[in-house]
């Protein structure tokens, strides 16, 4: 008689038949979450430290971005605005503004994550700045460069989405 299967390997041969592979993504979040964070995204699968992982790619690319927009912030704001807009003084402090602000979330959501400690406030607080950065480019969305402004909305709202979708499962 074959030993009586476990709660846990059910669960197990469950996860690996609705689990995405790299190759069959299901959706363009899950396939960016998995490219950033190595981690395979499906049906709420994740685990505490898969959702650890992919949150904190997510925050060192807001630390990216934040420093970039920081130090040269004409490059983050040119596909937002426009090369032309991008280089007037008013845009280049906004876009300097936005790069404290990502620099700032990100390198919280880093150090919480590295700690240990409660992380899902930063990762709910970068998703809702990411989200107030998809109502703002949706409020010009027709005065935007053509081309940029749809990369730029679906930075954001995919940033956005993947803050909701990881938030809950950080701290569990």
């Amino acid at each position: 008689m074959p030993a009586r299967e476990s709660r846990y390997q059910r669960r197990d041969r469950y996860r690996e038949r609705v689990t995405p592979t790299a190759a069959s993504c299901r959706t363009p979040l899950a396939c960016a979450l998995e490219a950033l964070s190595g981690v395979s995204v499906g049906w709420g699968m994740l685990d505490r430290s898969q959702a650890r992982r992919a949150a904190g790619a997510i925050a060192a690319a807001r630390v990216a971005l934040g420093a970039v927009a920081f130090v040269a912030p004409t490059l983050p704001a040119r596909p937002w605005v426009g090369r032309d807009e991008a280089v007037r003084t008013g845009a280049r402090l906004l876009a300097r503004a936005l790069g404290a602000r990502d620099l700032a979330l990100g390198v919280g959501a880093c150090l919480a994550l590295r700690r240990g400690s409660d992380a899902r406030r930063w990762v709910e607080a970068g998703g809702l700045a990411d989200a107030g950065d998809t109502v703002a480019t949706l409020v010009s969305f027709r005065s935007l460069p053509t081309l940029s402004r749809w990369a730029v909305l679906a930075s954001t709202v995919g940033a956005a989405a993947g803050a909701a979708l990881l938030a809950p499962l950080v701290d569990r």
